[in-house]
């Protein structure tokens, strides 16, 4: 794996003020908003190798279950990186940070059980690509998790995430994107539900141009 890893620019991604934002950022909202909890539903009942794409700050490590082998954490800014192995290093069960690009992932084909994306499809670049890579990664019949917030059903704040997408958003919050439909590139991708729901984050509150939220399963063909 250390051989490919090199194929990728070590700061494929580089939003140092973003990162150091979001690293204070999703802390909070992990202790205070509920997405703790959320983590905990999204990875319950994996087992074997999995890889996880767009780690961050590595949040989602302690809440894998013992019954992982294995997490390969991939994440592409170098301030989120180094926390997320420091993350690693508290983990209770291996994990693996190493640079590289959701598009062009730097591991072999059907190496892994399961994969995970979590708030992370709407900040990378290509979409159908990075789904691809996934698709490439896992071994036939392995499972997709996802956490990932998207376009709202309402007109009026699906007319607002779009100004938004094409405008300030993506400059200030490291190039994310509010009214992308990651349920719908998930199958685009080839990949089939096994089960999802819709969910509102914060579950309380205003509603902002991020909380129209999706988390579930898929399944490789």
């Amino acid at each position: 794996m250390s051989s490919r890893s090199t194929r990728v620019p070590r700061d494929a991604v580089h939003h140092p003020l973003f990162a150091r934002f979001y690293a204070r950022f999703s802390v909070s909202a992990d202790e205070k908003g509920g997405i703790g909890a959320l983590r905990t539903e999204l990875l319950a009942g994996l087992s074997g190798r999995v890889i996880e794409i767009g780690a961050g700050n590595g949040l989602n490590f302690a809440h894998y279950p013992r019954t992982v082998s294995e997490v390969v954490a991939i994440e592409p800014e170098r301030h989120l990186r180094q926390l997320a192995a420091d993350a690693a290093l508290r983990a209770d069960v291996p994990v693996d940070v190493v640079p590289g690009a959701a598009e062009a992932l730097p591991v072999k084909s059907e190496a892994f059980d399961a994969a995970v994306v979590s708030l992370v499809l709407c900040s990378v670049r290509d979409v159908p690509r990075a789904l691809a890579e996934l698709h490439r990664v896992l071994r036939p019949g392995g499972e997709l998790r996802f956490f990932e917030h998207g376009l709202a059903p309402g007109r009026g704040m699906a007319r607002t995430q779009r100004v938004l997408d094409r405008t300030v958003w993506p400059r200030l919050f490291g190039g994310c994107h509010t009214a992308r439909a990651p349920l719908a590139a998930i199958e685009a991708a080839g990949f089939e539900p096994t089960g999802h729901r819709s969910l509102l984050v914060p579950e309380k509150g205003p509603r902002l141009p991020t909380s129209f939220c999706v988390l579930g399963a898929a399944r490789r063909d």
